[in-house]
């Protein structure tokens, strides 16, 4: 901005530089703003030049990022000015203040198509550029047919038509009526003679959002295009400034190419040979070089090539040079280049005839499994999914499942999906298949969804030869120390349906069997307990003659839960306990259960409803629909036609092959079409990562409705618990017939998320909440994930945050409308403040249809999210705990009814909420030594020892000792440990800790005697 003669700007810019700190920038800014109110109030004296350097100085004080809420109509009204200085301020200070919705933009339009219309070309520059950022929808019904006059003007200059190009191209997003396809399309085609390529580049951005609109009218424009890319292609007659680092105009050659991919086929023979020349010298002239910039160009302009190649079904020599030439680009160490080269062949696997090339590059592939960036991590799981058959089935999923211990937890669960689709599609024999997946759930228990196991136990129960196999190896899983409650409820099932069918083998009696799976009951939750139940009352139907020890012991187990509080439990026992003593009776009541009627598998179900656009339509049709938002909206793809494309069971994303979509603003397509190369970024944009944030979404979200609304795939499963609604965390606002029920269990989804940092708050049948966590000290950024699942957009969205006193929470800008088939990003700023188990609180709303619903929802910023793990010595520990004597810095109570934990199972409970658990500091074995370090804005970073001395001979009791050096944080800490431990919320506390004398144990033999080795230490 030219500045000569405005000593007043310079001096004030001058006095922000030298500020020390904030604090005085923002004083002297408000002294600033105070003056500029001030004369603007006595407008009549101010002279233009004034005018002018008051409103420069109102836009340098918006651009440092403060809030300008006054001032806005002098600068409007300088566009009126007839002078250039003052119209220039008012343009510039105009597009930068105001949104297209703003109602003083109304008065300034019959000044801007006054400016279109005459003859000031530098007048026209002004007032196209601002229209090309903010025009709205009275903008386009006001301004198109000027500006369209502008571009087709043989008398302008070519920077006028540019810009009046762009312009245009904003028009038409905001209005596509404004553009009359029956008297453009020819206009169209003879801009795409234009041998200046400013104008030609701005006009082929005009023309990708005009097809990707309607293609059947610019079919005169398709043999333009081909002629565009051979002139790149051999580099006629291109400027030098179009030319970068070598590649004739890669912006120009990568619009072209997308503007190809909108028609569905190129019929002419001799344009389809002139297009695969092109495309042939594309392929072949491509490497990979030192310089990054010209890297970033050529591979913009050859993955754009490649998926034209692949959307023209090409010939099978090209499909498997373009194999070949992505199999090199897997293999460099350019991170970037080899995540597109994994996505591009993901994509190749459209063309069946490719698959065997594909395969070769199958080692390639899997050690991209273990590169440190989980992206590149994704793309290779996608491709080897993908490209699985029967032939190489049984080699990727023990690659996967041999991974899977390995994996990042924001992967384990589409990589267990994954496989145990795989397995159960390309099984060689159902013994294998069984194998996998039992392996899957004893690998990764709390990544396997209900499906899958269910899934299992359909192959069982309808194949009679599997299932002695079956049940032998749910036995062999039975005789682990420690496995997962998905496998105590399989392993369960299993038995008590075929046990009768091991009798002959060793440790496989009903009383053997029965005394393996009751070693599991004190550690499975509410939900697996009447699994359990069922299976014992199976295991004493089995058993004729009836053994009278055994059964007592279950007739015991069964009278022990005739008063559980739980119903479906009280009932199970009540009826088992009734049925059993019907003797031989018991063999037609509890007979084996029936076989399934064939139904698709569920799990496939969840791949098939991936969807692929090889051009991006329907992203490019929800962009021109967009609000103006701070939120990054993502959407499901879609054929020209509108059925999705499924590729297999691939789960799919099209991804521009050059940075910038297709809302760039007139600006920066500019920049473009002047010749200067905006970044070509091979990293993959923003709409994919949102799969990469939230890997589960990828595969339970959008829009996977049909597979979790289908509770009857297991319905006659007897003893199967389908996962509870919990009806009562929504509120309906409306009364209605089809009230909206959560899909899965919101309690258990919360309870996972404080283990890890992302995955599914919530689902119902319309929309899905996940969250993306990164936590550092006292800091926590999470991104909300608002996915609409249906056809039609959610509407009155509302999303407000509840917090405690002791989280400071900022929730960025939610948009009223979610768009059908979209994922809308919210980030959430998160300080801790201070200490607390209270929990945050999302109270979410929409409208779906006639019928609100509403929904609050817990956000796992709880307090172990602010710990940080921290190993202590023994010369480190000692000092600590002796300087912390007693309360309140140091407290210690004797809790009893904890869930029975060996010490492994406790140590890593200690782990997963970020306590150290440190080894050898005590010398007794039955103890264990934590330690972790807390973070809060409030308190310095404080150091927390915690001791847990356990009883050998009871589990269910032990006692605890928390120290650190503040009497709010041990308070606080303690009761957290112990709601992990008994495994219930305790009751509601009081505010400040309790000062009374530490808690002794009523029986002390039991436990640690005081006087042990370590009493005089600790």
């Amino acid at each position: 901005m030219a500045l000569s003669g405005m000593r007043g700007l310079s001096v004030f810019i001058s006095d922000i530089r030298n500020c020390q700190n904030k604090e005085q920038e923002r004083l002297r800014v408000d002294k600033e703003l105070g003056n500029i109110r001030t004369r603007f109030k006595n407008e009549k004296g101010l002279t233009p030049y004034e005018k002018k350097k008051y409103v420069w100085k109102m836009l340098y004080i918006f651009m440092l990022g403060y809030d300008v809420d006054f001032g806005h109509m002098e600068a409007v009204s300088l566009i009126s000015a007839p002078k250039y200085p003052e119209k220039q301020v008012g343009y510039i200070v105009t597009s930068s203040l105001l949104n297209e919705n703003h109602d003083f933009l109304r008065l300034a339009i019959n000044t801007v198509r006054n400016d279109i219309i005459g003859r000031n070309e530098t007048f026209q520059c002004l007032a196209l550029t601002m229209v090309g950022n903010i025009g709205g929808r009275e903008f386009a019904e006001s301004l198109a047919p000027d500006v369209q006059k502008l571009l087709i003007s043989s008398s302008c200059r070519p920077l006028v038509r540019k810009k009046a190009a762009l312009c245009l191209l904003r028009l038409f997003r905001k209005n596509p009526d404004v553009v009359n396809v029956d008297g453009w399309s020819d206009r169209m085609a003879q801009l795409l003679d234009e041998r200046d390529l400013g104008v030609l580049t701005s006009s082929m951005s005009l023309l990708v959002a005009l097809v990707s609109n309607n293609h059947e009218a610019y079919w005169s424009c398709l043999p333009k295009c081909v002629k565009t890319l051979e002139r790149l292609a051999r580099n006629q007659d291109i400027p030098q400034e179009y030319t970068y680092y070598g590649i004739p105009s890669p912006w120009l050659q990568v619009k072209t190419m997308r503007a190809l991919q909108y028609f569905p086929t190129v019929e002419d023979p001799n344009t389809r040979r002139s297009l695969f020349e092109v495309l042939q010298r594309i392929l072949m002239g491509t490497d990979v070089v030192k310089n990054v910039n010209k890297n970033n160009a050529s591979h913009a302009v050859l993955f754009e090539a490649l998926a034209l190649v692949m959307h023209l079904d090409a010939e099978n020599e090209m499909m498997s040079q373009c194999v070949a030439l992505l199999g090199k680009f897997i293999a460099v160490r350019e991170p970037n280049i080899r995540y597109l080269g994994l996505e591009n062949m993901t994509r190749m696997l459209m063309v069946t005839d490719v698959h065997d090339i594909i395969k070769r590059h199958q080692a390639q592939i899997i050690t991209s499994l273990k590169d440190p960036d989980i992206s590149i991590r994704r793309r290779a799981l996608d491709l080897l999914y993908g490209m699985c058959d029967v032939s190489n089935a049984k080699d990727i999923v023990e690659e996967l499942l041999q991974y899977l211990s390995t994996a990042d937890f924001a992967m384990r669960e589409e990589l267990s999906l994954k496989a145990a689709i795989l397995a159960e599609k390309f099984a060689p024999d159902l013994s294998w298949y069984v194998d996998v997946i039992l392996q899957l759930i004893d690998k990764a228990g709390d990544f396997v969804s209900d499906d899958i196991w269910f899934r299992v136990v359909q192959f069982v129960t309808n194949n009679e030869d599997l299932q002695p196999y079956a049940a032998a190896k749910a036995r062999e899983y039975l005789d682990k120390p420690a496995i997962h409650e998905t496998m105590v409820k399989v392993s369960a099932y299993l038995l008590g349906e075929y046990s009768h069918l091991l009798a002959r083998r060793p440790g496989c009696s009903p009383k053997e069997i029965f005394s393996a799976i009751h070693e599991k009951l004190p550690t499975v939750s509410t939900t697996t307990i009447p699994i359990l139940l069922s299976t014992y009352a199976k295991i004493l139907m089995h058993t004729q003659p009836p053994d009278p020890e055994l059964q007592k012991h279950v007739w015991a187990i069964f009278s022990k839960y005739e008063s559980c509080i739980d119903v479906e439990i009280q009932q199970r026992a009540i009826e088992y306990f009734a049925l059993s003593s019907k003797g031989a009776a018991l063999m037609d009541i509890l007979a084996e259960m029936p076989k399934f009627p064939e139904r698709q598998s569920a799990l496939i179900k969840k791949a098939e409803v991936a969807e692929v656009d090889t051009a991006e339509q329907s992203a490019i049709k929800l962009r021109a629909q967009q609000h103006m938002t701070n939120a990054l909206v993502v959407t499901d793809q879609h054929s020209s036609n509108g059925t999705p494309q499924s590729v297999g069971q691939l789960s799919l994303v099209k991804i521009p092959s050059i940075s910038g979509d297709e809302h760039t603003s007139a600006d920066q397509e500019l920049s473009q079409a002047n010749g200067t190369l905006a970044t070509v970024d091979p990293q993959p944009p923003s709409a994919d990562l949102l799969g990469d944030l939230l890997g589960p979404l990828a595969i339970e979200g959008l829009p996977g409705a049909a597979v979790l609304s289908e509770p009857n795939a297991v319905s006659g499963l007897e003893g199967v618990p389908i996962p509870a609604d919990d009806a009562a965390a929504i509120v309906p606002v409306e009364k209605d017939t089809n009230s909206v029920q959560p899909i899965g269990n919101i309690n258990e989804r919360f309870y996972a998320l404080c283990l890890k940092d992302s995955g599914v708050l919530y689902e119902d049948p319309n929309i899905q909440i996940g969250i993306k966590a990164e936590w550092r000290a006292q800091h926590g950024r999470l991104v909300l994930f608002l996915g609409n699942k249906n056809t039609f957009p959610l509407l009155s969205v509302q999303a407000l945050i509840l917090p405690p006193v002791h989280l400071k929470i900022e929730l960025s800008l939610v948009p009223e409308t979610i768009p059908p088939r979209a994922q809308v990003q919210c980030p959430l700023e998160v300080m801790n403040l201070h200490p607390s188990r209270d929990v945050a609180v999302l109270d979410f709303s929409y409208k779906c249809g006639t019928s609100m619903a509403n929904v609050k929802l817990r956000l796992p910023a709880v307090l172990n999210k602010f710990l940080q793990p921290i190993t202590v010595s023994a010369e480190e520990f000692f000092p600590q705990w002796r300087s912390l004597s007693g309360p309140p810095l140091k407290l210690q109570e004797v809790v009893r009814g904890v869930r029975p934990l060996s010490l492994i199972d406790m140590a890593n409970i200690f782990t997963s909420f970020q306590l150290t658990v440190c080894q050898g500091l005590d010398p007794n074995p039955n103890n264990l030594i934590a330690s972790t370090t807390f973070y809060s804005e409030t308190i310095r970073p404080m150091l927390c020892l915690i001791r847990i001395e356990t009883d050998p001979t009871d589990r269910t009791q032990l006692r605890i000792t928390v120290a650190s050096g503040d009497p709010t944080l041990t308070f606080e800490l303690m009761e957290f440990i112990k709601e992990q431990l008994v495994g219930i919320p305790t009751a509601p506390r009081p505010p400040a800790p309790p000062a009374a004398p530490v808690a002794q144990p009523t029986n002390p033999a039991a436990l640690t005697d005081p006087g042990d080795l370590l009493a005089g230490l600790l």
